[in-house]
């Protein structure tokens, strides 16, 4: 499964145990998210555009209305960095 550049820094974000708040609307929707690393700082990559992409791929996944994180599949499917633990 090929995945963006974008999708792939979210993802190692999220591996490393970071998290995706987000914002519902009134229909019960996401309609906003923040990706926030561990250390606390927002990371810019992560769009709705991205979020939906992950989502629907199952990448990413909320249990019980806590921030989105990464499944085994999505840890699987990012590639080794320099500060990947």
């Amino acid at each position: 499964m090929n995945i963006s550049k974008r999708e792939q820094r979210v993802l190692h974000v999220l591996a490393l145990g970071g998290a995706i708040a987000f914002d519902r609307a009134e229909n019960g929707k996401v309609q906003g998210v923040t990706c926030f690393t561990r250390e606390g700082h927002v990371l810019a990559d992560c769009t709705m555009q991205v979020f939906e992409r992950l989502r629907r791929r199952r990448l990413i996944r909320s249990q019980g209305g806590k921030p989105y994180r990464a499944t085994h599949a999505g840890i699987r499917m990012v590639r080794a960095e320099q500060d990947q633990r």
